[in-house]
């Protein structure tokens, strides 16, 4: 069953669709989550309490999509180039899985606004 959750920083707000995935399910369960925002290019990603395996890992991904890094237990926002990107599309540093998508991307510029050390959090749509 897919779920809405959204990310709050800066007064900005991002619903966000989560997929099926077991990882997606896990951070379900530990919603609501607060952590510290970092800035890897066009990517933010930030520690979260889950700790899961890789699941179908992939690199390259879609600009707005969201994924969990398991070597840093961290959720990641791709809304653009990273360090690692080679073309236009956002490149993880090392294979991810990929727990959903950004469901407006109307809204992505505002991630540009996100800078390291911000709070950001994690909530249930209810």
């Amino acid at each position: 069953m897919k779920k809405i959750i959204k990310i709050i920083s800066k007064n900005f707000e991002f619903l966000v669709e989560l997929n099926d995935s077991k990882t997606s399910q896990e951070i379900i369960k530990k919603l609501p989550i607060a952590s510290i925002a970092n800035r890897w290019g066009n990517e933010i990603y930030f520690q979260i309490p889950v700790y899961s395996e890789l699941e179908n890992g992939i690199e390259i991904l879609d600009t707005g999509y969201v994924a969990y890094w398991p070597p840093g237990n961290a959720f990641c926002i791709f809304f653009g180039k990273t360090p690692a990107s080679t073309k236009d599309k956002p490149q993880a540093a090392s294979p991810v899985t990929v727990i959903g998508k950004i469901i407006d991307n109307k809204s992505l510029p505002d991630l540009k606004k996100i800078s390291d050390g911000d709070i950001i959090e994690l909530r249930i749509v209810e």
